[in-house]
């Protein structure tokens, strides 16, 4: 439902509500705080507004279980709707470069995002494999072995994350580390804290 107000995209109670609102799983909900959270540190090391990007981070699969057949598209109506402008609009769908639309990422912070957003499924699923179940006891070296595996995780497109890494001029071992480093800010939230029931 349009609102008529222009929505700050650094509020992020009101992100958060716009998602839960279109969203009910909570794997998908992890996701988008793990991603969320990988912004954030980014952005802070970049020096740019981490309040922003997270916000893009949030909210980028916003469409994602309501709408897959239309992923990006629908994201995009609905942040119209919902008051967001569209340089915002443009970062949150940028992901889908190649994939679902050819919105190609331009700005530093819709390379990030196209870059780890496959990223932090796979050392998600990384961390889960580790016998403490924690983030915190996942090393590089043991996410490269991973990666090597294709039969590992085989739903994440590594060529994506070698894509998005190429857009950013960085080596695949720095943004593994740094996905990592962002992830591991919000491992209690996004279950990889090693508490049972997560």
């Amino acid at each position: 439902m349009p609102t008529g107000l222009i929505s700050d995209p650094r509020d992020r109670a009101r992100a958060l509500e716009v998602f839960r609102r279109h969203n009910q799983s909570p794997s998908l909900f992890r996701h988008a705080l793990a991603v969320e959270a990988v912004m954030r540190h980014f952005a802070a090391g970049l020096g740019e507004d981490e309040d922003y990007w997270g916000a893009v981070g949030l909210l980028h699969d916003l469409d994602y279980e309501l709408y897959p057949d239309r992923h990006c598209a629908k994201s995009g109506e609905i942040l119209r709707d919902e008051g967001y402008d569209e340089a915002f609009i443009r970062a949150v769908i940028s992901h889908g470069y190649g994939l679902v639309n050819e919105v190609k990422p331009e700005l530093p912070m819709e390379k990030v995002l196209y870059a780890v957003d496959e990223l932090t499924g796979l050392i998600a699923a990384a961390a889960l494999m580790r016998p403490s179940r924690k983030l915190a006891d996942l090393e590089v070296k043991s996410l490269r072995k991973k990666w090597r595996d294709k039969r590992f995780a085989a739903g994440v497109d590594r060529g994506v994350i070698l894509r998005g890494c190429e857009m950013l001029g960085r080596e695949l071992e720095e943004v593994m580390r740094e996905t990592m480093a962002g992830m591991l800010k919000a491992a209690a939230e996004i279950g990889l804290d090693g508490r049972d029931g997560i």
